[in-house]
């Protein structure tokens, strides 16, 4: 079987990830905008077709955490390609599925494969990249962050409308199979000696903790935070979270490795990347919901994802720049300067009202994208300056973790803040136009909170400094690969 030419490894591994990131990424915002129709279809209530999107969730929070020292234990490339592969059956399955029960089940499935890839992947992407050149490899990060997110709704749109909304799952098939024969033949092995044996304290107390506030963080905004489940999820998780730290600093091989952050880039670059990519999703967040179905301009989900693409073309393009500034600006100003132009830009949804035109809105999101790289691309490049090697799997884990745990922040302050204020503002409102300025009016506050995070973003940039990155800000030399990878 032939692949074509002879590929320096470190872009097989890039192309392998970029497969399996997009694949993973895209799938949550698909099936964001089919359940509707998959509720009607399976004859479920709102309540219990959240289920679909709950199931994975926490799923994903028992496996991210533990896939760090899984990779270490049994080898990257054999962990990833079982979560490729797990992942690639469980969309066939769930496509398949004739009940909610079995959709929801073969989602649980498909968050253990999903859970693994980001981490093992992004090992992977660092291990193939030397320190000076990982600006380069953060690009490659970005392509599958922010183009997903953009093109899914699209593509969902589309089989909806077209064929049927089982396709949403069927269409992981082919990028699957592909990542999966290109890994078989391409990725190399790599485990750590060093790993030590499974902690189970470890494991049960982070997919437990993170399981939990999760859980509490998505009904929150539903159920109301004074409810028992929330409540009680909250605090249970909580718990879990602080005999977590207790634990693992005790533990000599932990699963969660938080000795990591003693050191000051990875922990100033985690503070940042919580606050930033919180604001970003709270933000992607709330405009389907203010252009789509009831919202401001009831546009259609391909509409809508057509209306937001502009986003992921201005990321992607400024990445190019972002790429080439970072050995000559270094990460400090590149982060402070993305968060709070990306902050200030998205003030312009403050603006957004009756009869604005789609051009604003469009404007707007191509702005934020090229802010955006900015900042996202020097905390990625940045983050694992001074992170052994054999770190490498477990600081992915920790960082895909927090990821996780802002990305539900975000949404979860939108919702309550959306809902809270649509409740109070509609309350008194007389008249379908008076209805309707509320309405805009509870989008613009919830849009002022997801600001306000991206602003802190850029007050604890201030944290990061450039001698804590200079093993990646050394300008490019002209070395010696890995060597290419058989792939002939």
């Amino acid at each position: 079987m032939s692949f074509g030419g002879r590929l320096p490894y470190k872009w097989v591994v890039a192309s392998v990830f970029v497969i399996a990131m997009f694949m993973d990424t895209m799938d949550v915002t698909v099936v964001n905008v089919a359940l509707p129709t998959i509720g009607r279809q399976l004859h479920a209530g709102t309540s219990s077709i959240e289920w679909v999107v709950l199931g994975y969730v926490l799923s994903l929070a028992l496996w991210i955490p533990a896939s760090g020292w899984i990779g270490d234990r049994i080898g990257t490339k054999k962990v990833f390609l079982f979560a490729l592969a797990s992942f690639t059956a469980a969309s066939m399955a769930c496509g398949q599925a004739r009940t909610l029960h079995q959709l929801v089940a073969f989602r649980v499935l498909q968050g253990v494969g999903g859970g693994m890839l980001t981490p093992m992947g992004t090992a992977m992407l660092f291990r193939a990249f030397e320190p000076h050149e990982r600006a380069k490899a953060s690009t490659v990060l970005l392509v599958p962050t922010v183009l997903a997110p953009a093109i899914g709704p699209i593509i969902g749109g589309i089989l909806i409308e077209s064929l049927s909304w089982r396709w949403i799952f069927y269409i992981n098939l082919p990028a699957g199979v592909l990542g999966l024969l290109i890994g078989i033949r391409g990725l190399r092995e790599h485990a750590e000696p060093s790993a030590g044996r499974f902690d189970v304290p470890g494991f049960v107390l982070s997919g437990a903790g993170l399981a939990l506030l999760l859980y509490a963080l998505s009904e929150g905004p539903l159920q109301g935070w004074r409810s028992t489940g929330v409540l009680g999820s909250a605090v249970l998780g909580a718990t879990a979270f602080a005999l977590l730290v207790i634990v693992e600093l005790r533990t000599p091989e932990p699963m969660l490795d938080l000795r990591l952050y003693r050191d000051r880039m990875f922990r100033s670059a985690s503070l940042v990347l919580m606050m930033m990519f919180g604001g970003f999703i709270g933000v992607l967040f709330l405009l389907p919901l203010l252009l789509q179905g009831d919202g401001l301009f009831r546009l259609s989900p391909l509409q809508s994802g057509l209306v937001t693409f502009p986003q992921a073309v201005g990321m992607i393009v400024s990445s190019q720049i972002v790429g080439r500034l970072y050995h000559r600006i270094g990460p400090r100003r590149l982060i402070i300067g993305g968060a709070v132009s990306f902050a200030v830009i998205s003030c312009g949804f403050l603006r957004v009202g009756l009869g604005t035109s789609l051009w604003w809105v469009r404007a707007i999101l191509f702005a934020r994208g090229v802010s955006m790289a900015f900042a996202f691309i020097p905390i990625q490049a940045a983050s694992y300056s001074n992170i052994r090697s054999a770190d490498t799997g477990r600081a992915s884990a920790l960082f895909s973790t927090q990821r996780q745990v802002a990305a539900a922040l975000g949404v979860a302050l939108s919702a309550t803040v959306l809902i809270s204020r649509t409740t109070a503002l509609t309350a008194h409102a007389t008249g379908p136009t008076a209805l309707a300025n509320a309405q805009v009016a509870a989008f613009h506050d919830a849009f002022a909170a997801a600001i306000v995070v991206a602003f802190a973003a850029g007050l604890v940039g201030l944290l990061i400094r450039d001698s804590d990155a200079a093993a990646s800000m050394r300008a490019p030399v002209v070395a010696e690969d890995l060597g290419p990878a058989v792939i002939e």
